[in-house]
């Protein structure tokens, strides 16, 4: 087992931590038809035989006994820090993650903790039209992205009448996190010798967005997070691939492409999955609260944005 480390673009004080545990023989079988949500078994007897206790019923990998588990072992761990306060949070509904909150005398820090798992096998087929990066990283570099192992992640199927705790989400944030980092269309977009862009900067502006409205309409606003945000940026990315459509000098124009994008998926309530196409993040049921996301974003955008001008 091995981890990641990620910081949160906009929110300084929250980081994730991905745990990585590798594992083999392993057959996907999905869940939905989403193309996103899977049941695990062996097809084999496991090689590492220590799982054969998270085997359900059914003998598929149980999400919830792996995550208690690991929640166990953690609050264990956790009793043994005696320089800084930390906890273990309340377990939350459907959250593939555990929540550490760690106080020290000048702030206060959040730490999720995502169990991953690693399987080093081919892409499953609802994955095959996506990452469509041709036009904006090129062909070699998709190739090489979908030659990456597939992740997955303990995450409840909220489509499952009766939840049995043993569905597993497909998780691409390590592919992510290699577009973020190597995001130009030339090579050398925002190093040393290069020109700087700014794509990340608008990421974070609409991120920022999206939590200032949050932290407003908490309730209806509740299905939105920032995978909604990051997903229509790589999209974006797609639709003005070359360096030369986010000059860091046209910022506003830029932002209001990424933003005019993001809400056409809104009033249209369809925003594709990145990876998986055939998975629409905003689904007939979110269309409520799609739309009145796009009218508080319209507000913001038509008034210059006053939610930027009130203090922390």
């Amino acid at each position: 087992m091995r981890c990641s480390c990620t910081l949160q673009i906009s929110e300084p004080n929250e980081f994730d931590i991905m745990l990585v545990m590798p594992i083999t023989r392993i057959q996907l079988e999905e869940c939905d038809d989403t193309g996103a949500y899977y049941y695990l078994t062996f097809k084999r007897n496991p090689k590492e035989k220590y799982l054969i206790r998270f085997l359900d019923e059914d003998r598929k990998l149980s999400a919830d006994k792996m995550l208690t588990a690991l929640r166990k072992i953690i609050k264990e761990e956790v009793k043994n820090i005696k320089d800084v306060e930390v906890t273990v949070k309340r377990k939350k509904a459907r959250s593939p993650a555990i929540t550490l909150l760690i106080k020290n005398s000048s702030a206060e820090i959040s730490v999720d903790i995502i169990l991953a798992l690693e399987v080093q096998q081919s892409w499953p087929p609802s994955t095959q039209d996506g990452l469509n990066i041709e036009r904006w990283l090129g062909r070699k570099v998709r190739r090489e992205l979908r030659n990456k192992p597939i992740y997955l992640v303990a995450k409840q199927n909220k489509k499952e009448k009766v939840p049995r705790g043993n569905t597993w989400r497909l998780s691409f944030s390590h592919i992510e996190k290699a577009m973020m980092n190597n995001h130009g269309s030339i090579k050398t977009c925002c190093e040393t010798d290069g020109a700087k862009c700014c794509r990340k900067d608008c990421l974070k502006l609409l991120k920022y967005l999206l939590e200032k409205l949050k932290m407003e309409y908490a309730k209806e606003l509740e299905k939105f997070c920032s995978y909604h945000v990051k997903t229509a940026f790589f999209h974006s990315c797609v639709i003005w691939p070359n360096d030369t459509d986010w000059q860091y000098e046209n910022l506003e124009h830029c932002f209001q492409n990424y933003l005019g994008y993001f809400l056409r998926c809104l009033q249209d309530s369809q925003l594709p999955h990145f990876f998986i196409p055939q998975y629409n993040l905003l689904g007939p049921d979110d269309k409520a609260s799609s739309h009145f996301l796009s009218r508080k974003i319209n507000y913001q955008l038509n008034n210059r944005f006053p939610i930027f001008q009130q203090e922390h």
